[in-house]
């Protein structure tokens, strides 16, 4: 079995995981920590990397092209977004409920993440 791929996803992950908790700190020196405002950044700007990243795969414009793919998009935004914190911080905001919080950070998480992508996509052409 070809262990490159594995590497790439590998690499890709851990840059991104530390992307993401650095995000994550720059986010706890902010004096109000009641909206989720770390995670819904760093799911938007995920989605917009992965589209741009997409984009250029698509395009056949990212040199080594699968490769790249494997370490940006699977690797590197994989790492970085966190789906499942958004889950947990959802579940947390509607058992304190603030269920219209809850709600409003999922549409637009959800919504927010498309139309980044999209424009991800778009910025490559």
């Amino acid at each position: 079995m070809d262990m490159k791929p594995f590497l790439f996803v590998g690499l890709g992950g851990a840059a991104g995981s530390i992307a993401r908790y650095g995000v994550s700190l720059a986010f706890a020196r902010l004096p109000t920590n009641t909206y989720p405002l770390s995670t819904l950044s760093i799911n938007l700007i995920g989605s917009l990397l992965i589209g741009v990243f997409f984009g250029l795969f698509v395009k056949g414009t990212a040199p080594n092209s699968q490769n790249m793919l494997l370490l940006l998009a699977t690797g590197l935004c994989g790492g970085f977004t966190t789906f499942s914190a958004f889950a947990l911080e959802n579940i947390n905001l509607m058992q304190r409920g603030q269920t219209s919080v809850a709600l409003a950070y999922s549409i637009i998480s959800v919504a927010g993440g498309l139309l980044c992508c999209k424009v991800g996509l778009w910025i490559v052409g």
